[in-house]
This record gives C-alpha cells, sequence and structure tokens, in this order.
C-alpha cells in the first residue's frame, strides 16, 4: 500500500507565497520522478511542475514564481510559489511515477489534492 499525502495549501493573497509538501510512504521500491498538477474549476488538469533526479519541468504559466525541490531521504517533493496570482487558484495534486515491492512494476500513483486559492 503506497500513499501520497500533500500538505500546505491554503488561503493567499496575490503576490502571496505557499510551499505544498507531498510525502509518499508505504512499500516504496524506487521513484523516478515526482510532480505536481493542479485543477482549476472547470479546466482540465494540467502539469505544473516535475522533477527527476537530474531535471526539472515548470509549465511556461509558472515558470520564475515556482520551484520544486525534492528530499529522497524523506521520499518528499515540495512546490515553493511565490508571486501568487488568482489564477493559480486551484487543486493542487501530487504525482509519483514509482514502484512498490509489492509490483516491482513503475506506475503513476496521485493524492487527493490540496486546495490553493489566491484572494484579497
Amino acid at each position: 500500500q503506497v500513499q501520497l499525502v500533500e500538505s500546505g495549501g491554503g488561503l493567499v493573497q496575490p503576490g502571496g507565497s505557499l510551499t505544498l509538501s507531498c510525502a509518499a510512504s508505504g512499500s516504496i521500491f524506487g521513484i523516478n520522478a515526482m510532480g505536481w498538477y493542479r485543477q482549476a474549476p472547470g479546466k482540465e488538469r494540467e502539469l505544473v511542475a516535475h522533477i527527476t533526479s537530474g531535471s526539472t519541468y515548470y509549465a511556461d504559466s509558472v515558470k520564475g514564481r515556482f520551484t520544486i525541490s525534492r528530499d529522497n531521504a524523506k521520499n518528499t517533493v515540495y512546490l515553493r510559489m511565490n508571486s501568487l496570482k488568482p489564477e493559480d487558484t486551484a487543486v493542487y495534486y501530487c504525482n509519483a511515477f514509482m514502484s512498490t515491492t509489492m509490483t516491482l512494476h513503475y506506475a503513476d500513483y496521485w493524492g487527493h489534492g490540496t486546495q490553493v486559492t489566491v484572494s484579497s
């Protein structure tokens, strides 16, 4: 049994900052990549950022404002969000491409999401 648990969401004013955390737990064999997606009401889920051992990726809409990082010892990924805009309001979902000790097969796993609201 593997879980991804997000934390750190909340209400913040435009221009403010927020840091999201996502911890993977359970019988993990290996993690290849972790990332963050978001979904605003009425819109499709979109990739915000992801990180592997050697590279990072950011959506153009957040480039320069968001920073993704990873703590391999804790199986945790972080998303530091600066200069937040109302358009960033969404449910943010953690994603991990990882394998379990039961399957030894890499697949996508998802957290249940954390709400980020940017409003004055």
